[in-house]
């Protein structure tokens, strides 16, 4: 048999969507500054972002079959176990090449296979959910594995440990007002003005965007400049006037390379809220009005929940955001540094700085544990749903 490698080998499985492949590529960088002898491996598919993001984080990547679940009695679902066989197979042939040691997964459609490929060789598995709702892979995943840990208590997976999500260091580690006079001097902002960012994610959001181009005039009367990320795909039009010469700056830009810039020049948020999302800005102190995303199974709005619970935010439903609703609930909120300051404690309060951290010590403890003990002897894994430190 070969001798296991000195070096900790680890895959890591999280493709399908930006929310499932950053905190992967998060939690691999915090490996490797802890290990920098550790070889990690993602494993992806050519169904979502993982050929994009991946190999620009600089690891390499395997491609297996995706294997999405059919919600629904259909074909796709008569044809899954055939597929969710090929799929563990080019998993399990990517595990013994690399000699994998854990396997640590994500969720999405890339997980899964790999979550069944590391049970069949007795391989320790580590999961991590984002959502407040989980999805079937991690909810299945974590009823085979005592490593289980949430960005979230009310994610509800079995023995779990809350820790939050593991995020970059120039987000976590991010000092907005230390950065704030650079970072609006980036985007063209007055220095001294309060500043509402707007965005949607990656792609942009229309309903945000259009509510937000419609009180343009509104905010520039009220002395609020905004930075409005409106994704790569979109145009905008705002009133002529706004971002004139001598008025209140109105600065669109389709996308933002290095969020920690338009985070730092904010005062306040207008944004939908993903995971990651609620992740960054409660990790930053950021406030924001959160706009959950009216598609799906509604898991954004309970992402956002717990920041809101503890007074760093406010919901607003997609059908209910409009540019008066911006005048009445945002300018108030924005304008006001007492309440500012108010929600940026608060938004801090819910957050994590050290997810990566604390989940890549964790990692490394598991392989440390499977190379003692035989496999199937191994025991134990943290316990409780408290946050803190595994």
């Amino acid at each position: 048999m070969t001798s296991l490698p000195e070096s900790p080998r680890i895959v890591v499985a999280g493709g399908g969507t930006a929310g499932h492949i950053e905190p992967a590529m998060n939690l691999a960088d915090a490996v490797r500054r802890l290990a920098p002898s550790a070889v990690i491996t993602a494993l992806g598919t050519t169904k979502g972002l993982d050929t994009t993001l991946i190999p620009a984080r600089g690891y390499p990547l395997e491609l297996i079959p995706p294997v999405p679940l059919p919600r629904a009695l259909n074909r796709a679902l008569l044809a899954t176990p055939a597929r969710v066989r090929d799929a563990v197979a080019a998993a399990g042939e990517v595990l013994d090449r690399v000699q994998a040691e854990v396997v640590v997964g994500f969720g999405g459609y890339v997980a899964v296979p790999a979550y069944l490929a590391a049970r069949r060789r007795s391989l320790p598995v580590v999961v991590h959910e984002a959502n407040a709702k989980p999805g079937l892979a991690n909810r299945g995943a974590a009823r085979l594995t005592p490593h289980v840990f949430t960005a979230s208590a009310e994610a509800g997976l079995p023995h779990a440990t809350v820790i939050g999500i593991p995020l970059r260091p120039a987000i976590s580690q991010l000092d907005r007002p230390a950065l704030r006079a650079e970072a609006r001097a980036k985007f063209g902002l007055d220095p001294d003005r309060p500043t509402l960012l707007v965005f949607g994610g990656s792609q942009g959001a229309r309903s945000i965007n259009w509510a937000a181009s419609g009180a343009a005039s509104g905010l520039r009367a009220a002395g609020v400049q905004v930075l409005h990320v409106i994704g790569q795909k979109n145009d905008l039009a705002v009133p002529d006037e706004v971002g004139a010469p001598g008025e209140v700056p109105y600065v669109v830009v389709p996308y933002v390379d290095g969020m920690q810039y338009a985070y730092a020049a904010a005062d306040f948020a207008l944004c939908r809220c993903g995971a990651m999302t609620c992740a960054e800005l409660a990790a930053v102190g950021l406030p924001a009005a959160y706009v959950p995303y009216p598609v799906g199974n509604g898991e954004q709005r309970f992402n956002a929940m717990p920041i809101v619970a503890a007074g760093g935010g406010v919901l607003v439903d997609d059908a209910d955001l409009t540019a008066q609703w911006i005048l009445d609930e945002v300018v108030p909120r924005v304008t006001d540094p007492a309440i500012l300051a108010r929600m940026s404690a608060a938004a801090e309060s819910a957050g994590s700085r050290d997810a990566d951290t604390v989940l890549a010590r964790h990692v490394l403890t598991v392989v440390e544990e499977y190379r003692r003990f035989p496999k199937g002897t191994r025991r134990g894994g943290p316990q409780g749903t408290k946050k803190g430190r595994a």
